[in-house]
Order: C-alpha cells, then sequence, then structure tokens
C-alpha cells in the first residue's frame, strides 16, 4: 500500500509546550497496542483503528519488536528467526513480519493516525529492569547491530512519518545503556531524517532522564508513566510537575498512566476503574503535561484473545486481560478523547499550572490556568476554595462520566481574599471551569 499524499502530524510549537499540525495546536491522543504487530490479524486491525480514529484517537503506540508479557497468539510471526532454545536469532531478520508490519503501518497512516513506534524495548537492551527478570526471554539486541537496526526500520516506514520513541519501558542504570544504546538510537534517527520526532518511554515513576539524553537537541519531547501500582497514583501529578520544570523545555505527556481494567501491579487485588484512569489522566494534563495524554486498556495493549493464555508472572504481574473485543469498548477511551475536545475547543495549550489558588487542603483537587480560564479537576466533590475574588466570573462544573453541566453559586471572603465555590451536584468527577 502506497500512502500517496504525505500526512504530516506532528510539529512542535515554537514556545516547546506543545503539538501542532500545519500551524494549529494539536492535542496528542494516544491507544496503547504494543503487541499489535504479533497478535492483531490484518482484518482486525482495520477494525481497530476505524473504531478509535472515530472516537478521536490521533497516535497508536506500537513496539516494533515482540511485546515480552503480551498475550499469547496463534499468529506465530515474530521479528527474527527463532533458534532451537526459543531466543531470537538477530542476524536474521523475518522479512515477513517487517512486511506485515508495514502494511499495518500504511492502513493506520492512511486513516489519519501516526504510530509512534518503540524501537527498542527494554527487555532486548542489557542492564534493565526488564532483561534482568528471571523468565524465558529472547534475548538481546547486540550493540554493534542497533545502527542496521534503526536504518532498516526507517528505511521500511520513515515514509509513514511515524513518531520514533526510542527506549520502551526503561531505566537507566548503566552509562553503556545510555550511551551505547539510546543515544546512538537517538541520533542515528535524526541522522537520517532531521524531522523525525524522538522521544523515550520510560520505567513507571522515574523522575528523570540522564544528562546526555536530555541535553541532547535530537530529544523532540518527554514522556514519563505514572504506572498500574495502586499505591503511587500520585504520580500522575507529581512527574507531570517535576518534568514540567526540567530544562530544556519540551511538550510532555503521561505515556503510561494506569490502563482501565488493568490488575493493580504485583498481583495486590483490585482493577483500575473508568474513574480511577479519568483521574490520572486530567490530573496529569492540569499538572503541566497538557500536550497530550495516552490511554490503555487491559486487553488491547497485550491483545487478548479469550481461551488462549497471560503470564501473570512476568513483569508487574497484572492479573488476566478481558478478551480485546470487550477491551476496545470501555467506557474510558471515550473520557480520553473528551480530554482532547476541551483542550482544543477551550484553546488550552497555554496552561500553567497554578496549584498556589487552590486553599483546599488536598492535592488531588488540580488547577491550572490558561490566558483565558482557570480549570480544576475535582475526583471528589467538595466546596471549593480559591485565592483571590472570582463572584463576577462565569463558572461551570462539567461531570466528567455524563458530560452534564452546571453553573454553581459563590462567595467571596473579603477577609481571607479567598472566593468560595458551592459544590456540584454530581456524584463523579467534575471539571470546574472559570472564564477569567
Amino acid at each position: 500500500m502506497i500512502v500517496t499524499e504525505r500526512f504530516i502530524m506532528f510539529q512542535i510549537s515554537e514556545n516547546k509546550r506543545y503539538f501542532e499540525k500545519n500551524g494549529t495546536p494539536f492535542f496528542y491522543l494516544a491507544d496503547t497496542c504494543w503487541s499489535a504487530f504479533t497478535n492483531i490479524e490484518e482484518k482486525d486491525w482495520e477494525y481497530y483503528i476505524d473504531y478509535r480514529k472515530a472516537q478521536g484517537f490521533n497516535v497508536l503506540q506500537v513496539n516494533m519488536l515482540q511485546q515480552w508479557d503480551a498475550s499469547q497468539t496463534d499468529l506465530d510471526i515474530v521479528p527474527f528467526k527463532v533458534n532451537q532454545d526459543g531466543s531470537f536469532d538477530f542476524n536474521s531478520y523475518n522479512e515477513q513480519y517487517f512486511e506485515r508490519a508495514g502494511r499495518m503501518i500504511a492502513k493506520a497512516t492512511e486513516k489519519g493516525l501516526t504510530i509512534a513506534l518503540v524501537l527498542l524495548w527494554s527487555n532486548y537492551i542489557p542492564d534493565t529492569w526488564a532483561s534482568q527478570m528471571t523468565v524465558k526471554q529472547p534475548g538481546q539486541l547486540p550493540k554493534d547491530m542497533i545502527l542496521d537496526y534503526v536504518d532498516k526500520i526507517m528505511g521500511l516506514y520513515d515514509q509513514y512519518e511515524p513518531i520514533y520513541v526510542i527506549s520502551g519501558d526503561t531505566d537507566f542504570q548503566t552509562s553503556e545503556v545510555i550511551e551505547e544504546y539510546y543515544n546512538v538510537a537517538l541520533n542515528r534517527v535524526k541522522k537520517n531524517n532531521p524531522n523525525a520526532l524522538t522521544t523515550l518511554h520510560i520505567r513507571g515513576r522515574e523522575n528523570d532522564i540522564p544528562s546526555v539524553l536530555k541535553e541532547n537537541s535530537n530529544l523532540d519531547f518527554y514522556m514519563y508513566q505514572s504506572g498500574h501500582n495502586s499505591d503511587f497514583q500520585s504520580m500522575s501529578y507529581e512527574l507531570a510537575e517535576a518534568f514540567y520544570q526540567k530544562e530544556p523545555k519540551r511538550p510532555l505527556l503521561n505515556s503510561e498512566p494506569c490502563y482501565e481494567m488493568m490488575g493493580y501491579s504485583r498481583k495486590v487485588y483490585g482493577r483500575f476503574s473508568r474513574e480511577d484512569v479519568r483521574k490520572a489522566a486530567w490530573q496529569s494534563v492540569l499538572s503541566g503535561a497538557f500536550s497530550g495524554v495516552t490511554y490503555g486498556a487491559h486487553g488491547i495493549w497485550s491483545w487478548h484473545e479469550s481461551g488462549l493464555g497471560f503470564n501473570t508472572n512476568i513483569g508487574e504481574a497484572f492479573e488476566t486481560p478481558y478478551d480485546w473485543r470487550d477491551a476496545l469498548h470501555f467506557k474510558g477511551a471515550w473520557d480520553y478523547a473528551y480530554i482532547k475536545e476541551v483542550i482544543e475547543s477551550y484553546d488550552l495549550f497555554d496552561l500553567v499550572p497554578s496549584q498556589e489558588l487552590l486553599k483546599n487542603d488536598t492535592s488531588d483537587i488540580r488547577v491550572s490556568k490558561s490566558e483565558s480560564y482557570i480549570i480544576l479537576y475535582i475526583p471528589s466533590n467538595i466546596t471549593i476554595k480559591l485565592e483571590g475574588d472570582y463572584t463576577s466570573k462565569r463558572m461551570m462544573y462539567i461531570d466528567l462520566e455524563n458530560k452534564e453541566k452546571m453553573f454553581p453559586d459563590a462567595i467571596y471572603l473579603d477577609d481571607m481574599n479567598i472566593t468560595r465555590v458551592s459544590m456540584h451536584r454530581f456524584t463523579r468527577d467534575a471539571l470546574l471551569i472559570i472564564k477569567k
């Protein structure tokens, strides 16, 4: 399949805080589909991309190589020749695999979706948490083939203008990993195509990246991962605050908040609900990560077929996924699409985290302001206290589950310089929008 028209999806804004398409601010809304190239029938791929496109998604995050914790599949197609012991022969590419991936990328691009392509997932790199797991793995890419591998991928797919995600779910334990794998690959991508967009997908709760990568002008935007551990969901906003302050400034997004209906990591009992994943997204966006956000459904990222296996002991040890046909229709994806709608329709690309305005004693409520609006995410209903007098301003609550609206009363307490905004009447989380 040949794409007849160049589909330029993303550029970086002049102020380095958000994405643009043809000079217009543009919100990165991605779905997580790590296991696409090994697990999805091509007819199902087309159904999937049509559905996500109709919801408003514009990016699909996919692993170029076999996802180490994917669900089992009957397709039996992997990127390299398989040795007798089950490991990959990295010197022998399976060209059928790469041809199939090319057809899938071309189809997504034709539909107006950009592929964010992870080149080097952490289990294929030495001295990372994933490669050190004591489970059967396909092996590690030899260091001396990184350049040829990057050249091959770009030679096949650069015409479709993917985003190149250099690393996948990685930590940074050694200088060899940092400089001789990731930095080498990053520089090669930009040498081959200076206009290609690049980023790093890092391990959950990592609050920085090594200086040699952070200071490399070939890196275009930051991703962080708040992750799936139920004890650390505050990472959604804490990491946003941390990366928002980093220099050099770059667009920033939460590339892996908790996935809808994912079991809590480490087999802790429970699953993340629609409301949980919505909370993670809004807390990220209003805390500095307003250039985009990534959704995940437990059953889509691993592409799970009921009746086939899923190893609940590998990686972070998640409970069994839902069948992909069910997971595709989880309601949380619509909630993420609504975030994009709000950011773009209210032109909130100049947001600045403004937590100092909030006088309620909690960090769960998140506050941000633009030139025209003050926006609050309120996960649990409460009378809102804001520094300053906003009684003459137009205020509106939006119920984030049902999208119903109401208009609150407000009282200004002159002696405290605080405006008290009455509670909304919804039973779920809400957005408060104040027109300045």
